[in-house]
């Protein structure tokens, strides 16, 4: 017989029998079915809770009252204060500044003398006046002398009057010569020295209270709508019920805190930067605090309004504008419209469109389909309430 034909029918043969064979012992393979694979998603739960809307803002500090020391006489300095200084500290009714009195006391003297003359004149005009009133009287003296008596009378005591006011004018002038401090406060700048002669109405120095400082805050016209404001258009509210603010800053390497209130907000809107300015007063004498110093730059944090029934959660939260996604108790997503009360830093403030207990996703979905099945996991860093 031909191998060639031989062989290939026993190596068929072969393998049949042990196909067979394994068949014939083989247990029979159990059907599973797919499991479905979800996507996992991060949730944070909602929390309705009353929060604050303060507002933030920064500014400079200047002074509260500022003025320019000018003299209301002329004449040569013949002594300074050693606090009159730029930087100098003084406090109310220190005397600054001494012009040479020579000229002024002179005058005094004058006007003294002028004022003795004319109550001597006056004296005179009244003996006179008397006697033709008596002379009238007999029918001695006639009308136009009693006329002229009394028209002396009267010149006389107007006399006395101008050289009275004159003698209060010197007097005035005299004390001028010394010039004092009108409040408690600092030296910002000085262009005054001994010997200088100083001119009546010409500025000598600088100088600015020490008792409140004030900032000057810009503030958006939307941010208004959270802070209780003293508007220009209305009556002044007692202390207790401005505004608060707390000025934060580093001076001389450590960080400080002021506290203040917000006293009064300017009368108009700032024309290129659309910003309202707000005025926020210091006391920087008298209290627990240290001193603010002038010029300093501060950031404020002004508090604001309460708001109740406010959620807090996440800005990556937002999915579009105005609408957040929800897994609802299936673990499904839902789309959820809701109103945007503030956004602040990596925060959400939402005052409507979610209820206690809810669970928000924060996680990116591409084109989230609403009813889809997630699996939630829970975000283990839950937002903060942004004002702690």
């Amino acid at each position: 017989m031909n191998k060639k034909v031989v062989l290939p029918l026993v190596v068929l043969g072969v393998a049949g029998a042990v196909a067979g064979v394994l068949l014939s012992t083989s247990s029979p393979v159990a059907s599973r079915p797919v499991e479905r694979l979800l996507r996992a998603v991060r949730t944070v739960p909602v929390e309705l809770r009353t929060v604050r809307l303060d507002v933030r803002s920064q500014g400079t500090v200047s002074p509260h009252t500022e003025s320019e020391l000018i003299p209301e006489v002329s004449g040569p300095v013949v002594w300074t204060s050693p606090a009159l200084v730029s930087g100098g500290y003084f406090k109310e009714g220190d005397l600054l500044l001494r012009i040479d009195r020579a000229d002024y006391e002179a005058a005094v003297s004058r006007s003294r003398a002028q004022l003795a003359r004319a109550e001597g004149e006056n004296q005179h005009a009244e003996r006179t006046l008397a006697r033709q009133q008596d002379l009238a009287k007999r029918s001695v003296a006639s009308d136009s002398e009693l006329n002229d008596a009394e028209r002396v009378s009267r010149v006389a005591v107007a006399g006395v009057d101008e050289a009275r006011a004159a003698l209060d004018q010197a007097e005035r002038d005299l004390d001028r010569t010394e010039i004092r401090a009108p409040y408690t406060g600092r030296i910002r700048s000085e262009q005054v020295d001994v010997g200088q002669f100083v001119t009546r109405g010409q500025p000598f120095a600088k100088a600015y209270a020490t008792d409140f400082v004030e900032v000057r805050l810009p503030i958006a016209d939307a941010q208004l709508a959270y802070l209780d404001l003293p508007y220009w258009h209305a009556a002044a509210p007692a202390e207790n019920d401005l505004p608060r603010v707390t000025l934060r800053a580093k001076f001389a390497g450590k960080d400080h805190t002021w506290n203040g209130r917000i006293v009064r907000t300017e009368g108009e809107i700032d024309a290129k930067s659309r910003l309202v300015h707000i005025v926020a007063r210091v006391q920087n004498e008298g209290g627990d605090q240290a001193p603010l110093p002038v010029g300093l730059f501060v950031q404020a944090q002004i508090r604001g309004r309460e708001a109740e029934g406010v959620a807090v959660i996440p800005r990556q939260a937002l999915s579009g504008a105005g609408r957040v996604l929800v897994i609802d108790e299936s673990d499904r997503v839902r789309f959820r419209d809701v109103d945007v009360l503030r956004v602040e830093g990596e925060d959400l403030l939402i005052s409507k469109g979610l209820a206690s207990g809810e669970r928000v996703c924060v996680s990116m979905i591409q084109a989230p389909v609403d009813g889809m099945q997630v699996r939630p996991v829970e975000d283990v860093e839950a937002p903060k309430d942004p004002r702690a």
